[in-house]
């Protein structure tokens, strides 16, 4: 096996890609909205569903002699050949902080520890049996999925097209029963079908039960409407649902958990992947986690000192101008009118927030006049905020001078990169947490 590690945020030379060129030919320079066509597997699931990742954003760009990647982190491969990006902070392939993320965010456990072999294929195929239950909650928020099922009966009450060959095979001599079928809207189809054969593959895992238990009364349901269950029409149902994936764009969760099922259970037979000649992977879109982690330190029970408006729900959506004109989705919002800042999460390095982002802020700013501006990133060396000090006067005028009232702060989060185990990792960035919110208590923005 070919293996490549690489970071996120990061400018790459092409050299170093000399062992994966077969992946590399069929990922570079395409968008996320190509691969997912694919096979890859990205979260969050619907690219339009968030503003930090987008369709049209690159795994990897061509720049004269080398490739950029992007926010993305996780494991794509082709054949035998991988390709790992891991986030910036990592340290001897070990990311402690993308599980950090994954456990904070969607509440993924620690996969090491629960799956001693978990490398390469292992530890993708652990991601997609802990993302299980997190899709199984978004789907079954619908209900459960009901499609008309073909079904065959045997009796005497004829209520559909006549099968004849199994008529006289199951009849002669004639006894009053006539073989026929019909259709009939059932919840035991083959998408039910599918999700509870990923059922009971995880059960079949050691910590299979530890994964259930978050969604038992969802898995509960499943059962009760899948009477019908036999471990033998496993291949069956897997064949049946990659030949019709769900397309009503309601049920957009449903198509979402469909392929996250047919991943999972392929794998049984033939690893990741539908094949030696299949690109496949999983995607995580750490600008998007960033934002969630931060929220959950920010605007949690335990400190309550933002409003976090979310466009994917359509939740604290604002407008720039009058007449319901400019819809915009602020980060965070201080809930202390009195003293308002606004904030946005950027899952970039220091030096990289500039010119848009502070277009962006600053008109945030302007339209809830607040006079402080923060700027939430990951940083490794633990520096000192810098301050931004907004500039008055005209260019053309020698007394341009910087006001004392109106500041941006890039006010960084230190992310341990000396920790040797995880609970070492989880345990000083747990102190970090601290020493970042320090400027946010008392509902006061500093």
């Amino acid at each position: 096996m070919k293996l490549l590690r690489i970071k996120d945020n990061a400018q790459i030379g092409k050299e170093r890609f000399s062992d994966i060129t077969n992946l590399v030919r069929r990922i570079a320079d395409k968008t996320l909205g190509q691969l997912e066509h694919e096979g890859i597997f990205v979260l969050p699931e619907f690219l339009a569903d968030t503003e930090d990742l987008s369709g049209e954003q690159m795994i990897l760009q061509s720049v004269n002699d080398s490739f950029r990647s992007c926010n993305v982190m996780g494991f794509i491969g082709y054949g035998d050949e991988r390709l790992v990006i891991e986030s910036r902070f990592s340290r001897g392939g070990e990311d402690y902080f993308l599980q950090y993320l994954l456990e904070k965010v969607i509440g993924l456990p620690n996969v090491v520890d629960l799956e001693t072999d978990a490398d390469g294929d292992n530890r993708l195929f652990c991601f997609l049996l802990f993302l299980f239950p997190l899709y199984l909650r978004q789907a079954m928020r619908k209900g459960l999925f009901k499609s008309y099922i073909r079904i065959f009966y045997n009796d005497e009450n004829v209520k559909g097209a006549i099968n004849v060959a199994k008529h006289i095979k199951q009849n002669t001599p004639f006894v009053g029963n006539v073989a026929y079928h019909c259709r009939e809207f059932s919840y035991d189809n083959s998408l039910t079908e599918l999700v509870r054969h990923t059922i009971e593959f995880i059960k079949g895992k050691p910590y299979g039960n530890k994964i259930l238990l978050r969604v038992r009364d969802e898995v509960k349901l499943v059962v009760n409407a899948t009477p019908n269950y036999a471990l033998c029409n496993r291949k069956k149902i897997i064949e049946e649902n990659q030949k019709n994936p769900v397309r009503h764009a309601y049920f957009k969760e449903y198509l979402a958990l469909q392929r996250l099922c047919l991943l999972i259970l392929r794998q049984q037979k033939h690893q990741i992947g539908f094949g030696t000649r299949q690109i496949y992977g999983i995607l995580f879109d750490g600008a998007w986690l960033w934002e969630e982690y931060i929220a959950s330190l920010l605007c949690g029970k335990e400190h309550a000192y933002f409003y976090h408006p979310m466009n994917k729900r359509g939740e604290g959506a604002q407008r720039l101008f009058g007449g319901n004109i400019g819809l915009i989705y602020p980060d965070f919002l201080s809930r202390n009118s009195a003293d308002r800042c606004v904030a946005d999460a950027k899952y970039k390095p220091i030096e990289n927030i500039g010119n848009r982002d502070y277009l962006q802020v600053l008109a945030y700013m302007y339209r809830f006049d607040a006079k402080v501006g923060y700027y939430f990133y990951p940083e490794a060396n633990g520096g000192d905020d810098l301050k931004l000090r907004m500039n008055r006067g005209s260019t053309f005028e020698k007394n341009v001078k910087p006001r004392d009232d109106v500041f941006v702060t890039k006010h960084g989060l230190k992310i341990p990169t000396d920790a040797t185990f995880y609970c070492d990792f989880s345990q000083k960035i747990g102190e970090n947490e601290k020493k970042f919110l320090q400027p946010f208590t008392g509902n006061r923005c500093v």
